[in-house]
């Protein structure tokens, strides 16, 4: 029998799209199944939190998010649109969210049929992976396609059973700050935190101590 984990994650992360393609190989490799768990970012969760933080803040993430980009020669562009409407200038959250809500609404519907992880991968290859408009046209269609899942289903299911997915995503978030956490990408296994897309290889070495196996 496989070996499961939960991966923490948020549509607005560069760090979460930097780590799901690495985390799904996993998958693909070794007998684990990975159950992806979306949270609201920050912005939603925490609106004053870019106003509050140091100035510095954003320019380094900017600059730490496309040098490891480049390392991990993982494609990385801004997203356009930016998944959060901010005002970069005075760093402030606008009230309208017309992409966040429906995003991870969708992505909490495709974890509900086990395939949150696959979802998330071609999705925020859409949003960090250069595409310009990912949100238009059948850009979001082709990436549930590509993630085995119907594009219709899922967003009608996001639009009429919102409130029970918003339920669902604050259990997430409750979930994660419960095993030791509260930012992503975070995978827990057996308990144990991995925060960040720096801590894959040891996840996988503590899995391969619990006696994690290539798949067959």
């Amino acid at each position: 029998m496989g070996l499961a984990a939960d991966l923490f994650w948020s549509f607005r992360s560069p760090y979460s799209y930097l780590a799901t393609r690495r985390y799904r190989a996993l998958t693909e490799a070794y007998d684990l199944e990975i159950a992806l768990r979306p949270v609201y970012p920050l912005a939603i969760r925490q609106p004053d939190f870019f106003e509050r933080n140091h100035p510095n803040w954003l320019r380094y993430t900017v600059t730490d998010v496309m040098r490891l980009a480049v390392y991990l020669d993982i494609p990385f562009a801004p997203p356009r649109p930016d998944p959060i409407v901010q005002d970069i200038a005075t760093r402030r959250i606008a009230k309208d969210q017309p992409h966040i809500f429906r995003l991870t609404r969708i992505g909490q519907a495709a974890a509900r049929r086990g395939r949150g992880l696959a979802f998330a991968d071609e999705a925020s290859r859409l949003i960090w992976g250069g595409t310009q408009g990912w949100n238009e046209g059948d850009h979001l269609a082709g990436a549930t396609e590509r993630a085995g899942l119907d594009f219709a289903e899922l967003e009608a299911e996001a639009s009429c059973d919102a409130e029970a997915l918003d339920t669902e995503i604050a259990a997430n978030q409750t979930a994660l700050e419960a095993a030791g956490h509260w930012g992503v990408p975070t995978l827990v296994f057996e308990g144990e935190p991995f925060f960040g897309q720096d801590r894959i290889e040891l996840a996988l070495w503590r899995m391969k101590q619990r006696g994690l196996a290539p798949r067959a």
